[in-house]
């Protein structure tokens, strides 16, 4: 993946809306996103099945000002009214829950060095990591001492319970429609 640096973040934001591909803002440098498999999208989708909550999938973008990063989790869930940073729509500050399809090309980064930019986000709690090739999910929720605690599930059978919001799903429902023959480039 290439990526190259820009000085200021307004210019970041003309040039990202001008591209013609998705990125992410990373520490000074812009991103190339790739684009989602019909599993990732199927996954990501199926979690958009929390009512009463402002649920984004994919193109809604994160800015985290601790890291100074824009990101465009695959689901943002937020509690409330959305806060946007600028005078744009199309930003916010304030999820109360992620969640991020597993892929070849991403995920070392969802897990590692991303997870560490969402944990300065004081209004998240809830970080769910999705694997798109088999039966399992990573679920890292913050406790009431600011501590992130990992459930992971990795039967068939298992029901995802999410700790933020009233959302249980079993894992033949999370996963209907998955191929799991697919192969992600």
């Amino acid at each position: 993946m290439v990526s190259f640096s820009l000085r200021s973040l307004p210019g970041k934001q003309a040039l990202e809306a001008q591209a013609n591909y998705k990125s992410e803002y990373r520490a000074g440098a812009i991103v190339p996103m790739t684009g989602g498999t019909t599993n990732h999208n199927q996954l990501a989708g199926t979690l958009y099945a929390c009512r009463g909550y402002h649920v984004y999938i994919g193109d809604v973008r994160l800015w985290i000002p601790q890291h100074r990063q824009y990101t465009y989790p695959d689901v943002m869930v937020i509690q409330g009214t959305p806060l946007y940073t600028g005078t744009s729509t199309t930003t916010v500050t304030n999820p109360l829950l992620i969640a991020e399809v597993l892929s070849k090309s991403t995920q070392n980064y969802d897990q590692g060095e991303k997870f560490m930019y969402y944990r300065s986000i004081s209004d998240l709690r809830e970080y769910i990591l999705i694997d798109q090739a088999r039966f399992h999910v990573m679920q890292y929720a913050r406790n009431a001492e600011g501590k992130w605690v990992l459930t992971e599930y990795e039967a068939a059978e298992s029901v995802l319970s999410l700790s933020t919001i009233e959302f249980h799903i079993p894992f033949r429902d999370l996963y209907a429609g998955v191929d799991f023959s697919e192969i992600e480039e």
